[in-house]
């Protein structure tokens, strides 16, 4: 069968662009020739029609409320998996044996410990650094400490570089948050799982001993599932345009965790909590509520809606249930914040507004909600997500990186400053 072409027309000049077909979704128009051809370029802002990257390992269709990892769908690697199987998945494209996995979870358990030089790396940051500046500071500057792991050409040395971004990242993580409370550093266990490990690092104390609640494993493991890769986003956008240069694996996943700290991006979830602080009480709800709904007024309520997902959020639903075995397990009754989370859900699930224009609650509403109850601050919350997307942004850039065909990133402009004049010296102006 022969290859189908979609013809471009620019003025009088007709020119015929390969039509390409995934294994799902929309058909795209590769106009890679396009500039040759025609001495013109597209424009496209924000990249909303334009695909950057051919990839296997995420899919999305908002539309639907689909999302996909490797053709798994997320709802059913949250209910039945736990996170380093799915970064497995997402790494090497199969879901592990029982001897994979064991192996797997061996090899990232015991890179967990971060260089003991790191300790005094932290007492560059003043006490009240906001953990995502300290998260990007200190993973970029594991490139120092780690160099039989930056040769992008090594195979080997590619999979070290990425079992020690899963393994590290939480360590790194969990020490910006106990630098920024004054507290001092727990090491990691490697008797632990993952999301225990983690949970234990940043709130156990050397003076007594923490036992890890299950329920609340449970809840962040899923919490780092859901976020493990959302395909072509700001932040892994971010790692692939820096991967493109050659740039070493731990320079490239601090240029994502930078993105990441965008309010529009991973900030999400924090911006969420602080709208709850603005709002304050249930009485106070009706008033914040007739101004989103005022076209004149910019508020806007926080955590509610997608830019992608159009219908609904998957990864809410699951949030959704896990907020309700977090609230119910800790007892919490006298949270002003939480009963004004829990009552903006009910009006946004019950309003014709709210329902007609489906801005339902998504997941970084009841992750916030979560990650509140079960004892993080808020200026952690894009810190935790970093955690969980370190695996999407390693698997991509691996991906990108092993891709035959691959280019530096470079997009064009459409340039509308001065055109070209004579300069005029200075005493002449």
């Amino acid at each position: 069968m022969s290859a189908r072409t979609g013809t471009f027309t620019i003025g009088d000049t007709s020119v015929e662009m390969p039509i390409k077909s995934g294994t799902i979704g929309p058909d795209v128009v590769d106009i890679g020739k396009l500039y040759d051809r025609t001495g013109t370029f597209t424009f496209d802002p924000g990249f909303l029609s334009t695909a950057s990257c051919e990839s296997k390992i995420t899919y999305i269709d908002g539309d639907n409320g689909i999302l996909l990892h490797r053709g798994f769908p997320i709802e059913q690697l949250a209910e039945h998996g736990d996170y380093l199987e799915t970064c497995y998945l997402l790494l090497y494209g199969e879901l592990p044996t029982a001897t994979q996995k064991a192996d797997f979870d061996y090899r990232i358990t015991r890179h967990t410990m971060v260089h003991d030089q790191m300790h005094s790396f932290f007492r560059g940051f003043r006490r009240d650094a906001h953990p995502m500046a300290v998260l990007v500071g200190c993973v970029g500057a594991l490139a120092a400490f780690y160099h039989d792991s930056t040769d992008i050409s090594d195979p080997h040395q590619r999979m070290v570089a990425s079992m020690r971004m899963i393994a590290k990242i939480p360590t790194l993580a969990a020490m910006a948050y106990k630098y920024n409370i004054g507290q001092p550093f727990v090491y990691p266990k490697n008797d632990l799982d993952f999301a225990s490990n983690f949970l234990r690092m940043c709130f156990a104390v050397p003076c007594e001993e923490y036992k890890v609640n299950p329920v609340l494993a449970r809840a962040l493991d899923r919490i780092f599932i859901l976020h493990a890769d959302h395909e072509q986003n700001a932040s892994t956008s971010t790692v692939r345009l820096a991967g493109s240069t050659g740039a070493n694996p731990f320079a490239c996943i601090a240029a994502g965790i930078a993105a990441l700290w965008g309010p529009a991006h991973g900030g999400a979830n924090e911006i969420c909590l602080r709208m709850l602080m603005e709002i304050g009480s249930v009485e106070r709800i009706p008033q914040f509520i007739a101004r989103a709904k005022d076209k004149n007024d910019p508020f806007r309520l926080m955590g509610f809606g997608h830019r992608v997902y159009k219908n609904f959020d998957p990864r809410a639903k699951i949030m959704h249930k896990t907020c309700h075995e977090v609230l119910a397990e800790l007892g919490i009754k006298d949270d002003p914040l939480l009963d004004v989370a829990m009552e903006l859900e009910r009006i946004a699930l019950h309003d014709e507004y709210f329902i007609e224009r489906k801005l339902y609650p998504n997941v970084d509403f009841y992750s916030g909600i979560t990650l509140k109850a079960m004892g993080f601050p808020t200026t952690m919350f894009t810190a935790l997500f970093a955690v969980a997307r370190s695996v999407g942004w390693i698997a991509q850039w691996k991906e990108m990186i092993e891709e035959p065909n691959q280019k530096i990133g470079r997009p064009r402009q459409l340039y509308t400053g001065e055109a070209q004049r004579d300069y005029t010296p200075i005493g002449k102006r």
